[in-house]
This record gives structure tokens, sequence and C-alpha cells, in this order.
């Protein structure tokens, strides 16, 4: 896995953690409140601390995915304001008394609305590697998660659970895509990746190609046409022929093969005894 992305990962989903966190010290906060008390005042600042830390978290992740992630400019600009919402919905809810009059924090309509947007920005994920079946479901499951936040009013409780719920979708997703990255489930193309080349061999063209590779060197000789074989029959006759061959009588009363035709005659020899 590249460096930068798995600490883009891995920061995500510590973000998304420390939301969950922030949610446990806000709700004890809230059951212990005193203001006399010093724990309670430590609580709350530790609770503070949480949430920017979560959210500087979610920027770094995001920073990081801009740097790595080649194309994928949906998935980016879509968690880059899911982001900025996320913050804007925090500030809103721990600042409720003072802008009440266009913040609802028990409106069911802010509910779901807050629920689509955040369900859409978790189902773009699906596009860092898609067609994946095991990766498709898990996003699906997620994205329920976020959807079920919105039931959050009809018992009583504000937006501030639907986002609760968000981090909690987004914390099982980020864990689910870095799981799925070692595990080479999935594939995210980064910048710098070395592209990955299939080779493939077939013997039946190497064939093909050695015997034209042949055919223009000039080294496939055509084959010698065969000469026809005499038939033993023939064979036969032509033996008894050369035996039935007559001969002549030479002046020495000797008898000698007569010339074959196209058979040179050895030259004779002239008789010294007559020209005495």
């Amino acid at each position: 896995m590249h460096k930068k992305l798995s600490l883009g990962i891995n920061l995500a989903l510590a973000g998304n953690l420390l939301f969950i966190l922030f949610a446990v010290f806000w709700y004890w906060f809230y059951k212990i409140y005193d203001p006399n008390s010093g724990f309670v005042s430590l609580l709350e600042k530790v609770t503070y601390v949480t949430l920017f830390a979560g959210f500087i978290c979610l920027a770094a992740a995001d920073v990081l995915f801009w740097r790595t992630i080649r194309m994928r400019t949906a998935v980016k600009v879509v968690f880059a304001l899911y982001i900025a919402m996320e913050a804007f919905m925090m500030y809103c809810e721990l600042n409720s008394y003072e802008v009440m009059s266009f913040y609802k924090p028990y409106s069911m309509k802010l509910a779901i609305l807050h629920a689509i947007l955040s369900a859409a920005a978790c189902f773009i994920f699906v596009y860092l590697d898609p067609y994946k079946t095991q990766f498709e479901v898990t996003v699906i499951i997620c994205i329920g998660l976020i959807l079920g936040g919105m039931f959050g009013n009809l018992i009583g409780i504000r937006v501030y659970f639907s986002i609760l719920m968000n981090a909690i979708a987004f914390s099982a997703l980020f864990f689910a895509i870095r799981y799925m990255v070692r595990k080479e489930i999935i594939e995210i193309d980064c910048y710098g990746d070395k592209a990955r080349v299939a080779e493939y061999k077939s013997v039946f063209f190497e064939e093909e190609v050695d015997d034209d590779e042949d055919a223009e060197d000039g080294t496939d000789e055509a084959p010698e046409p065969e000469k026809p074989e005499m038939k033993p029959e023939l064979k036969a006759q032509e033996s008894l022929a050369e035996k039935k061959a007559p001969a002549r009588e030479t002046q020495s009363g000797k008898k000698t093969p007569e010339k074959q035709p196209g058979k040179p005659s050895a030259p004779k020899k002239k008789n010294r005894s007559n020209k005495k």
C-alpha cells in the first residue's frame, strides 16, 4: 500500500473515532454537569480538544487523498464538502442557543436532509474501486447506518444523534477500506505506482512467426524432387541384356565384348612386326 494513502486512511479513521469519543465525553458532561465542579470543567476542555483533533485528522486525511489518489476527483471534493458540513453542523449544535433563529436541532426535515447528504458522501467512496462486490456491500451497510440516524428525532434525540451515527458509519467504512487494500481485495490508483502489465504467450502464433522468418531469410530450402525408382522387372531385363551382349574377335583371336554405345573404346596398338 502507498505510504501516504495508508496514512490518509488511518487519519480519516482516527478522526471519526475521535468524534465517537467526543460524543461519549459530551454525553457524560451533560449527565454530571455541575458549574462548581473542577472535574466537569476539565471534562469540557477534553471534550473540545477531542472534537478539534477529529476535524484536524479529517482535514489532513483529505489533503493526503488529494496528493495521493490518482483521478477520483469526485471522491476528494465530496469528502471535503462533507467535512465542512459536519463542522458547520457541530458548531450549530454546540451554539444552538445563539443561532436558534434558523437552526432547529429537533427538526425532522433537518435530520432527513443531513442524513441524505451524508449518505451521498458515503456512496461516492464506492468509486475508489467500483464493481467489487465485497466493497459495494460494505458501502451499502454504512449508508444504512447513516440513514438510520435520521430516526433519532422520532424518539426525541436531536440532530446530534445523526452526527454520531455518521461517525460510526464512516469509521466502519475507513476500517473496511484499510483492510481490503491490505488484503488486495480492492486497488486504489495512486500517483507513482507502477503499471502492471500482463504478458501472454501463444505457441501457435509463435510457430507461425518462426516459419515466416525462415522464409524471409531464405534458409528454408525447397525439397529436391524424388527420382522415380525403376521397377524390378526392368532392372532384371537390363542386366540380362548386358550379359547377352555379342563379343567380337580381335586379330589375336581373342574375343572381346562389343562396345557398348556411349562408351569410348581403348586405342589399338600398332603391330611393329608388319612394318618391318
